[in-house]
């Protein structure tokens, strides 16, 4: 039987594993920041998405935004308005379902993210969120495949590295 060295999983795939997969990881951009931490600790999670009105992405907010722009500057966050304080979408990065796992890594450790939405490719409509726990995940259980492969054809048992 022959093994074969299959592909990372895209972004996609990656999502359908991820925390947020099944959940409510949009918040409106006019709710509080209180509701946004509530959310945070009530999935436990470290970023949502936020959205207008009309449920298009205006942009992110973090744990670290509420520190940064909250709890140092001595605001509350039963006062200020999500919007106030998210990172607006002229200031993201994304990456659509289709896009590799590499290509998503490169994308956050140049901006130094740890969130990234994933945009519907022919609406532009969020559909998903990526955090770096997810993109560590998929991409050690390729090495742990690539592992596997390496194993059985030193034992013997066979294997074939992308069609040999």
């Amino acid at each position: 039987m022959m093994t074969t060295l299959s592909q990372i999983d895209n972004a996609g795939d990656t999502f359908k594993k991820s925390c947020y997969f099944e959940m409510d990881f949009t918040i409106s951009e006019d709710a509080t920041v209180y509701e946004a931490v509530q959310k945070f600790a009530a999935f436990d999670i470290g970023a949502l998405v936020t959205v207008d009105v009309n449920g298009h992405i205006s942009g992110v907010i973090s744990e670290r935004d509420y520190i940064n722009k909250i709890a140092l500057l001595g605001r509350t966050s039963k006062d200020t308005k999500v919007k106030e304080i998210s990172t607006k979408t002229a200031h993201l990065l994304t990456a659509n379902p289709e896009d590799s796992i590499d290509d998503c890594m490169k994308k956050m450790l140049e901006k130094e993210i740890r969130h990234l939405p994933l945009l519907n490719s022919s609406d532009g409509k969020v559909i998903g969120m990526l955090s770096i726990k997810d993109i560590v995940r998929a991409i050690m259980a390729e090495k742990e495949k690539q592992l596997n492969i390496l194993k059985d054809f030193a034992l013997g048992k066979g294997g074939s590295f992308g069609g040999e």
